[in-house]
C-alpha cells in the first residue's frame, strides 16, 4: 500500500492555482520544502541516537515520494527545511522531554476544563448572594463553555501561522486576569461577562494542546500521548464539582473558587513562560531562516511560512477564522465525528445537573458527597486510558510495524468505538432507570456513571486521534471547529437539563439521551468500512491508495 497526499498537478496554470483549496496550498508548501528528504536525513543522522524514539524519527515525514503523488521542485540552497537540521525537528527531541511537554500540554487543558465547571457546586450561594434565578446561576457554567465557541476560531488557525507558544503567551495573561475579575465581580452581570471572556481565552489549550501533541509525536506513539490529552476534557469538569461542593458544605465564600482558579492559572502561566518551547515545525524553520539572514546578512534565506504571507483581509480570513468552517462543510468525516463528540460533550456538562438530581434528591447526599460521584466518571475515563495503553495502542503499533513504518489507515483509530458506542447507549438507560428509584442501591447508578466515563474517554480519544491522522497539517483547524461545535452543545445542554429531568423523570430523560446515542452507533462501523472511499474524495485529508 502506498501513501499519497492530494497535491496540485504541475500542469496547472497560474490562474487555476489561485483556486486551490486551503489544504492543497498547505500541502504544496510542505512539498516545496522537500520534507520527503526528512526521512533520509533521519535514517542517516539520527537512527543511532539513543535519546530519541526511532519510530517517531521514521515518521517525521508521512508522505513518501511517488511519481504520481508529488511535484518535484529543484532544490533551493537558500530554502530552509529540516534537511540537515533534524535536531530542530520535535520528533528528534528526547523521549522523556517530549513526555514532559505532553504532560504539561494536558495540564493546560485540565486548567481550562476545571475552570468551566468550577462554580457548579457553589451555584446556590451565588444565587442567594446576587438574588437571581436558578437559570441565571446555571448560566455561569454555560456562558464559560460558550466562550469555547469563539476562542478556537482564532487560536487554532493562528497557531498554524505564528506557532503554539506565541498564542499561549498572548492568551494566558488575559485568561488569568478574567479569573481575578470573576472573584471581584460586584454584580451578576459583570460575573457573567468575565466568565464568557475567560472561556474565550481558555479555549486556546483545547485546540493548541492537541496541535502540540501532533507536533511532538509520530503516529506510532501519538496514541499514547493522545490518551492523556483525551482524559483532560472531562477530568477537569469531573474534579471541579468536588472542590466547589465541599466549599458549599463548609460555608466558604463562592469568591474563593475564582481565587483558586487565579492561582492555578497563574502557576500554569509561569510554566508556559519557562517550560513550553515552540513545537510547530514550520515556525521553527522560519525562525532558523531568520537567524541565518541575521547572521549572514543574506536575505535570500527563507522558509515555507515566509512564502505564505498573503496580503489582503480576505486571504487572511480564509487562512485563519474561515478555514475551520470551510473544512467542516467540505469534510463529512469531520462533520460526523464532531457531531458525535458534541453529543457526548454536552452530556458531560448535562451531568452537572443530572447527578445532583439523582444523588441529592433521590439518595439525599449533600453537595460535597454528591460531587464525589464525579470521581466515578473520572475513574471510568482512567480505566479507558489504561485499556488503550495496554491493549488498543499496542495493536495499532503492530499494524504500523507490519506496514514497514508506512502510515496506518486512520480508520484503525476507530476500532475502540465498535465496543464503546453501543456501551454508551446502554449506560444512559442503566443510569436513568437505576437512579430513578431510591429502593435501588446507590451503587447501581454510580457504576453506570463509571461506564459513561469509560465510553466518553473512548469517544474523545478515538475522535481526536482520527481527526489528527486524517488531517495532519490541518489538525489544529480541524480540532478548532470540533471544539467550537461541541462547546455549543456543552453550553446548551445544562440550560435545559433540570427542566428535562423534572418533566420526563430520571428514567425518561436518560432514555432520551440513550436514544440519541443509539443513533450514532453505526458511525464507526460505516467509517471503518467506507472511510477510505470518503477520504479519496476529500480536499483536506490524507489519501490512502
Amino acid at each position: 500500500m502506498s501513501i499519497s497526499v492530494r497535491a496540485p498537478s504541475p500542469a496547472r496554470s497560474q490562474s487555476s492555482q489561485s483556486a486551490q483549496t486551503l489544504a492543497d496550498r498547505d500541502v504544496q508548501d510542505l512539498e516545496k520544502g522537500d520534507l520527503r528528504n526528512q526521512l533520509k536525513a533521519e535514517e542517516q543522522g539520527s537512527a543511532d541516537n539513543d535519546a530519541t524514539d526511532e519510530d517517531d524519527v521514521e515518521d517525521a515525514d508521512q508522505a513518501p515520494a511517488g511519481k504520481e503523488a508529488v511535484t518535484k521542485v529543484e532544490e533551493d540552497p537558500f530554502h530552509v527545511t529540516p534537511k540537515g537540521r533534524m535536531h530542530l525537528h520535535p520528533h528528534t527531541w528526547s523521549v522523556p522531554y517530549r513526555w514532559f511537554l505532553t504532560g504539561f500540554a494536558g495540564l493546560l487543558v485540565l486548567n481550562a476544563t476545571f475552570a468551566s465547571s468550577a462554580p457548579s457546586g457553589l451555584i446556590p450561594s451565588i444565587i442567594e448572594h446576587y438574588n437571581v434565578s436558578e437559570e441565571v446561576g446555571v448560566l455561569l457554567i454555560a456562558i464559560f463553555v460558550a466562550g469555547y465557541c469563539v476562542g478556537p476560531l482564532l487560536w487554532g488557525p493562528l497557531s498554524e501561522r505564528y506557532g503554539r507558544r506565541l498564542i499561549f503567551l498572548f492568551v494566558w495573561p488575559f485568561y488569568t486576569g478574567f479569573q481575578v475579575g470573576c472573584a471581584l465581580s460586584p454584580n451578576i452581570g459583570s460575573l457573567i461577562v468575565f466568565r464568557f471572556l475567560g472561556g474565550c481565552f481558555a479555549a486556546a489549550p483545547l485546540t493548541n494542546s492537541g496541535g502540540i501533541i501532533a507536533d511532538l509525536w509520530g503516529p506510532d506513539r501519538r496514541g499514547d500521548a493522545m490518551a492523556i490529552f483525551a482524559l483532560m476534557p472531562f477530568a477537569g469538569p469531573a474534579l471541579a464539582p468536588i472542590c466547589s461542593g465541599f466549599m458549599q458544605v463548609t460555608g466558604t465564600s463562592f469568591r474563593w473558587i475564582f481565587w483558586v482558579l487565579t492561582i492555578f492559572a497563574g502557576a500554569c502561566g509561569i510554566g508556559i513562560i519557562f517550560l513550553l518551547p515552540e513545537t510547530y515545525l514550520p515556525v521553527l524553520m522560519a525562525a532558523e531562516a531568520k537567524r541565518l539572514r541575521k547572521e549572514t546578512g543574506d536575505d535570500r534565506y527563507h522558509a515555507d511560512l515566509d512564502n505564505k504571507q498573503e496580503s489582503g483581509v480576505k486571504a487572511v480570513l480564509q487562512r485563519t477564522v474561515l478555514k475551520p468552517f470551510i473544512m467542516f462543510f467540505q469534510e463529512p468525516m469531520l462533520a460526523v465525528i464532531t457531531l458525535y463528540m458534541s453529543l457526548v460533550y454536552g452530556v458531560v456538562y448535562l451531568l452537572f445537573e443530572a447527578i445532583p438530581i439523582v444523588f441529592s434528591r433521590t439518595h439525599h447526599l449533600n453537595a460535597g458527597l454528591s460531587g464525589c460521584v464525579f470521581l466515578a466518571l473520572l475513574s471510568g475515563g482512567a480505566a479507558g486510558v489504561l485499556g488503550y495503553l495496554f491493549y488498543w495502542n499496542p495493536k495499532y503499533m503492530k499494524i504500523h510495524h507490519a506496514l514497514g513504518g508506512k502510515m496506518v489507515p486512520p480508520e484503525e483509530r476507530l476500532k475502540p468505538l465498535l465496543i464503546s458506542a453501543p456501551a454508551l447507549a446502554v449506560a444512559f438507560f442503566w443510569f436513568g432507570w437505576t437512579g430513578q428509584y431510591e429502593s435501588v442501591s446507590i451503587w447501581a447508578p454510580i457504576m453506570a456513571v463509571f461506564v459513561l466515563g469509560f465510553c466518553v474517554l473512548y469517544v474523545f480519544l478515538t475522535g481526536f486521534n482520527y481527526l489528527i491522522d486524517c488531517y495532519l497539517w490541518n489538525a489544529a483547524s480541524a480540532l478548532s471547529i470540533n471544539t467550537v461545535i461541541r462547546s455549543t452543545f456543552g453550553a446548551g445542554f445544562p440550560l435545559f437539563a433540570t427542566q428535562m429531568y423534572n418533566t420526563l423523570g430520571t428514567g425518561g430523560a436518560s432514555s432520551l439521551l440513550g436514544g440519541l446515542a443509539t443513533l450514532f452507533i453505526p458511525v464507526p462501523f460505516i467509517l471503518i468500512k467506507y472511510g477510505k472511499r470518503i477520504r479519496a474524495l476529500s480536499k483536506n485529508a490524507v489519501v490512502m491508495d
